[in-house]
Parts: structure tokens; C-alpha cells; sequence
């Protein structure tokens, strides 16, 4: 079953560079995992989708955290921040172990 991963920011633009580089990190799993960025605008819609496994958010969005958790009709999918030093480096690798590990802590 595929899973998806999604990155917030403002515009959904800065992220992509970040998306990029945790699809790069993913393909080198055997994991079927859909990574995607999108601004905050669009989050109210993807919550309505409910296809979202994990909401990942930049640090200029950190404060939807609360408002974003609640909007959510499933309590399990988790809201999280990326860390600002990986979100500053892109590291991709890095952020995409975290998101594996907010995957496999809801899938148990």
C-alpha cells in the first residue's frame, strides 16, 4: 500500500528542492512512498483527501502545527516540524529517515 508523505510551506516552492532530495532517498528503499510539497493554502483541501499518511512542516509554518492537528479527521496521522538545521541543508536523506520513522510508529 502506498503511503504519502507531505511537505508544508508557505509558497510549496522552497520544499520542492527539499521533496526532491527525499524521493532520491526513497527510491533507494524497496518502500512505495509518494513524497510531495504543497503551500499552506492547499492543506485544507489535502486534509480533505485523506490520502495523507504524515504532514511534515517547514519552518515558516511551524505554527499550523496545532491548527492542522485539529483540523485532521484521523488523530493517528501524525503533524510534525521538520527540523530547521536539515530543512536549512536540505537534507533530504535525513528527513526522509524521520518521515520512516513516523511511518513505521503508525503502522504498529
Amino acid at each position: 500500500m502506498k503511503k504519502r508523505i507531505v511537505l508544508v510551506c508557505l509558497a510549496g516552492m522552497t520544499t520542492n528542492l527539499l521533496v526532491n532530495r527525499m524521493r532520491r532517498a526513497a527510491d533507494m528503499t524497496d518502500k512505495n512512498i509518494d513524497i510531495v510539497a504543497i503551500s499552506a493554502s492547499e492543506v485544507e483541501k489535502d486534509i480533505q483527501n485523506e490520502q495523507t499518511d504524515i504532514y511534515l512542516l517547514g519552518p515558516q509554518v511551524r505554527y499550523l502545527k496545532k491548527e492542522l492537528k485539529q483540523k485532521l479527521n484521523n488523530p493517528n496521522v501524525p503533524v510534525k516540524n521538520i527540523d530547521m538545521t536539515d530543512y536549512g541543508l536540505m537534507n533530504g536523506s535525513k528527513v526522509f529517515a524521520y518521515a520512516e520513522r513516523l511511518l513505521d510508529d503508525t503502522s504498529e
